[in-house]
């Protein structure tokens, strides 16, 4: 059997709080929790999990493909939410997308200031 991605873990100021932005921005379906997670699930059997470290957390990057009308409804979600956004990863073009590698992109902070990307064509 092929490697296929199962989990991961995403370290979270307050677990609820981000689980609930994931959400909202990727309609992601409910999981069942516990423990310290709270779990979220994606396509093909993927499961986010956050959880409340005690540690500082680092900023990780996480981008997801997302169809051009998830992207539609995303991005409007962003906007009126007030999150603030870049064309870039290097954050220089803000409040813009970007239409590189033959389709749209995004980048924006979650509400622990992890890097996320939505991206309509995948880079390969």
């Amino acid at each position: 059997m092929p490697a296929l991605f199962n989990h991961t873990i995403i370290a979270s100021l307050d677990r609820t709080v981000s689980a609930e932005f994931y959400r909202s921005i990727l309609e992601a379906g409910q999981a069942p929790s516990w423990g310290p997670f709270t779990n979220l699930s994606l396509a093909g059997g993927v499961m986010l999990q956050f959880a409340e470290p005690p540690v500082e957390i680092q900023m990780q990057h996480y981008a997801f493909l997302v169809d051009d009308a998830h992207f539609d409804r995303a991005y409007q979600r962003l906007v009126s939410a007030g999150v603030e956004h870049w064309a870039d990863p290097q954050m220089t073009r803000p409040g813009e997308t970007n239409t590189e590698h033959g389709g749209r992109g995004v980048y924006f902070k979650d509400p622990s200031g992890h890097a996320l990307e939505l991206i309509t064509r995948p880079y390969f």
